[in-house]
């Protein structure tokens, strides 16, 4: 309870001085936009909108594990089969991170991809869009080439349950206002 009543008085010290204040909330606008600086240049350099993905479900095991973060690139060398892809269906939200099974490339250049989870019985092609048989290229959000196992549960159980992620966010605004430099 200590903390608390600390970090309450900070912050009644802290409306009352306005440039201090200001300096504070100057500090954690910077702690964003350069959080969003970060994304923005990886999304650059890996060519991919969704640079960092986090498996949200059991398909792909034994090769990932629900929890697991992956990083992206999505560079313009060709797909070949038994890479793994992330990839985004039309009309939903949600990327699906899936082994290619199959490639066919047409006469024009363009290529035409299957997936499977490695866990699933059956090819996706019943979580395509309707009428959509094959992915095409621009389905493709990119190939994983990188892993960190597990640390991706703290988006889940955040996604999960939205009040913790909101109380978590103000307490950490909260300690970047009340936190004085030495």
């Amino acid at each position: 309870m200590d903390i608390v009543k600390s970090q309450v008085m900070e912050l009644k010290k802290l409306w009352k001085n306005k440039r201090q204040l200001t300096f504070q909330a100057l500090n954690l606008a910077m702690i964003v936009f350069s959080a969003l600086m970060i994304w923005k240049g990886l999304m650059c350099i890996t060519k991919s909108e969704s640079p960092v993905v986090v498996v949200l479900s059991g398909s792909m095991e034994p090769a990932f594990q629900r929890g697991d973060i992956l990083f992206l690139t999505n560079l313009d060398d060709p797909i070949r089969a038994g890479e793994i892809v992330v990839f985004k269906i039309k009309d939903r939200d949600i990327p699906i991170v899936h082994r290619v099974m199959k490639v066919h490339e047409k006469a024009d250049g363009k290529i035409e991809v299957l997936t499977k989870g490695d866990n699933n019985r059956v090819d996706d092609r019943g979580l395509y869009a309707p009428g959509q048989l094959w992915l095409q290229r621009e389905d493709i959000l990119g190939r994983a080439r990188g892993t960190l196992r597990y640390l991706g549960m703290v988006t889940i159980i955040l996604n999960d349950y939205p009040v913790l992620k909101y109380v978590l966010i103000g307490v950490m605004g909260l300690f970047v206002l009340t936190n004085k430099e030495s």
